[in-house]
């Protein structure tokens, strides 16, 4: 034991440092705990709600057939009673697709809305876990799909798509949520500052107060400040080019009006439209729009590219 004591009497100096490092391994490890928890709790409300939708979906699939099971004896058989069905159960379909397009109407204003898409860039970064739930759910119930809401269906064939599109809209509602928890928590301070640029310009390049020349440079801005940073889907930059080209060409049209020629200030004659109909004719002037890049996969996050 002496040699112990005397160690400890010669560097009793090294318990500071050792209780900050247990210090800050126990705060981690609270941290982790307190995350992983916090998960916990979010997997068990999903499951919850899934279980609460899938009860009530097979409770309104089931009215229907209990009605019929107070027939008489005398006429027990199942083929009558199976045919009043088929109007049920393509009404039933009908809601289902209604259901269906609504998850994808949602999923589709953050595919295609550029500022939606900076705002909450989880949504369409494939390699967060709720977000590819979500991917995985979408595609089984794409693939589950009728062909129409009077294709004929089994009873199984029409619970399983049932429960397909029931785990589509919760898995939808949990990787919403989380996405707009965690916003752009998973970029550096120096992304973030590009994506509110991008922001901010995204602004002027659609603000029909702004000269022409500050929307076609603010345009190209946005899409130097997300190259590296988010990768915008074709249809998504399609409908950006449209949004830009209406603002840049609405601008411009009065004072193109005097190119029209010294004719187009002569009064027109009576009964004579035809120089109401040259201004609408008139080409417009467009702006030309960067060529759009497919080298990454739409709505995904990559790292960002050395900047000169």
């Amino acid at each position: 034991m002496e040699p112990l004591f005397e160690f400890l009497g010669n560097f009793w100096w090294l318990a500071f440092p050792l209780f900050g490092v247990l210090a800050s391994i126990g705060s981690a490890w609270e941290r982790a705990a307190r995350h992983r928890h916090r998960r916990r709790l979010e997997v068990l409300h999903a499951k919850a709600e899934l279980k609460a939708a899938q009860a009530a979906a097979r409770g309104r699939a089931t009215y229907p057939l209990t009605g019929p099971v107070t027939q008489p004896a005398t006429t027990p058989m199942p083929v009558p009673h199976r045919e009043p069905a088929v109007p049920s159960s393509a009404s039933q379909l009908e809601r289902l697709f209604a259901a269906h397009d609504a998850v994808t109407a949602r999923w589709l204003e953050y595919e295609l809305d550029v500022a939606k898409l900076i705002a909450f860039p989880a949504m369409s970064d494939g390699r967060q876990p709720l977000t590819a739930a979500f991917l995985r759910a979408k595609k089984f119930a794409d693939g589950l799909r009728p062909a129409s809401p009077k294709a004929k269906l089994t009873k199984a064939q029409f619970a399983e798509y049932r429960d397909a599109v029931t785990d589509y809209e919760v898995a939808f509602e949990v990787a919403e949520r989380d996405a707009r928890r965690i916003k752009d928590s998973g970029f550096t301070d120096v992304e973030r500052k590009r994506l509110d640029t991008a922001k901010q310009l995204l602004t002027v390049a659609i603000d029909q107060a702004a000269t022409p020349a500050e929307r076609q440079l603010a345009y190209k801005r946005v899409r130097e400040e997300l190259d590296g940073l988010i990768s915008l889907s074709d249809e998504a930059i399609v409908v950006l080019e449209k949004q830009v080209a209406l603002e840049l060409t609405t601008g411009p049209q009065p004072a193109s009006a005097p190119s029209a020629g010294p004719d187009a200030a002569a009064p027109p004659a009576a009964g004579a439209p035809q120089p109401v109909r040259a201004p609408a004719s008139a080409p417009r002037q467009t702006w030309p729009v960067p060529s759009r890049t497919s080298d990454t996969a739409p709505g995904r996050i990559v790292h960002p590219k050395p900047r000169p």
